[in-house]
């Protein structure tokens, strides 16, 4: 299982973009966590196959939400995030 800790800016809060983005890691049975950040972004933790954490990345590049944009991802294989049964929204 790859796992991978993610950092998005953008128009990434109060646009939907974390409840979006449980909806594509649902889809694609991707588990962990998506939270706002205090200056603006969004951090994602998830863990899932390399097949599917790819087209996870590919679709929170392109925004899930209609009305977010991304214009920078940070993204880093981190094999210490825990493991998750499902993907949650938190804060």
């Amino acid at each position: 299982m790859r796992k991978v800790r993610m950092n998005v800016q953008g128009r990434v809060q109060g646009v939907g973009f974390r409840y979006m983005t449980k909806m594509v890691a649902d889809e694609l049975g991707i588990h962990g966590t998506v939270q706002n950040e205090e200056d603006g972004s969004v951090s994602i933790e998830s863990v899932g196959t390399d097949e599917k954490m790819n087209q996870f990345i590919q679709k929170i590049k392109d925004s899930p939400s209609l009305a977010g944009r991304v214009t920078y991802m940070d993204i880093q294989e981190d094999p210490l995030i825990e493991e998750h049964t499902t993907f949650k929204v938190t804060n």
